[in-house]
């Protein structure tokens, strides 16, 4: 396994958290939304495992960058 994969593979739960977390709480504050939470909700966790990885992979390689000293 290469590293960019490894530090994805760490990331990705809290990727996926923080994407659900949006998602569930844009469901459940907009009242046009709240009458369909039951059909919403579903489609939510979905798409945040579905987008996590992608957005994991992104990130992963910023997390390795090395900065110096003298900015």
């Amino acid at each position: 396994m290469s590293t960019q994969f490894r530090i994805s593979l760490l990331i990705y739960g809290m990727v996926n958290a923080v994407l659900f977390g949006i998602g569930a709480v844009t469901v459940l504050s907009i009242p046009s939304l709240q009458e369909q939470w039951k059909f919403l909700i579903p489609i939510v966790v979905v798409a945040s495992f579905v987008l996590a990885a992608p957005i994991a992979w992104f990130i992963a390689p910023r997390l390795r960058a090395r900065y110096w000293r003298d900015r």
